[in-house]
């Protein structure tokens, strides 16, 4: 998958009405979602406790993009077939979580999906520096993860701009993704700082029109 060539807008279906999960995975695709971003949480890793995957099997089922799962969650390696089995394309861990981060690539990559690490708020670059070889997603969170809703943390360009330095430097093919408190306001400010892949919730699920909150997102238009 070389998804390089322009921004791509990935709505967390985390604040999507639950209650017809299905249409809204399908206007979601209908507007012009590049990816579907899915939360998983425990309830320890992170305050909350999301879904699982039945959920994302279910999801797959009507998906016609790549399902970008990031995991918020204890020892992910423990469910890296069950996520592969359920239809994850994409499978996103966190450094903190597992205490082997580089086998849990390996073994994310071997089971055919993509690797990504998801950098938390306080949780330095240092932590991918020697894995980049397995990564082909960096997320950094720009909110600290549990729940939908929260505002963009500001202080985090600096950050991002570094990692976009790391990658470009590394060589790799490593697509950087932003996770939280994305909009039309700040899309512009993250896409210029070089990212490639905006999660966005609220500012997709809570507009009238999904069609025009992606294009906006995608092209830092504020109407």
């Amino acid at each position: 998958m070389n998804y390089k060539s322009n921004v791509l807008v990935a709505p967390s279906l985390l604040s999507a009405d639950f209650s017809r999960l299905g249409e809204e995975v399908d206007a979601v695709q209908d507007a012009g979602a590049d990816w579907l971003h899915l939360d998983v949480m425990d309830g320890n890793f992170v305050p909350n406790i999301t879904i699982g995957p039945p959920v994302i099997a279910a999801i797959k089922r009507c998906a016609e993009v790549p399902l970008d799962v990031h995991l918020m969650i204890d020892r992910p390696e423990r469910y890296v077939k069950d996520f592969q089995s359920a239809g994850a394309d994409i499978l996103s861990i966190h450094p903190e979580a597992c205490v082997h981060l580089h086998r849990a690539l390996v073994e994310i990559r071997d089971s055919g999906m993509k690797a990504g690490v998801a950098l938390n708020p306080s949780t330095g670059i240092c932590a991918i520096e020697n894995v980049l070889a397995e990564l082909d997603i960096v997320m950094v969170m720009t909110v600290n993860p549990g729940f939908g809703g929260q505002s963009f943390i500001p202080t985090m360009f600096p950050k991002i701009k570094a990692i976009r330095k790391m990658i470009d430097e590394s060589g790799y093919d490593i697509l950087l993704e932003v996770d939280g408190g994305v909009s039309p306001k700040n899309s512009s400010e993250l896409t210029k700082a070089g990212v490639n892949v905006l999660v966005a919730g609220s500012a997709v699920f809570g507009t009238r029109s999904y069609k025009v909150s992606i294009d906006n997102i995608r092209n830092g238009r504020v109407m």
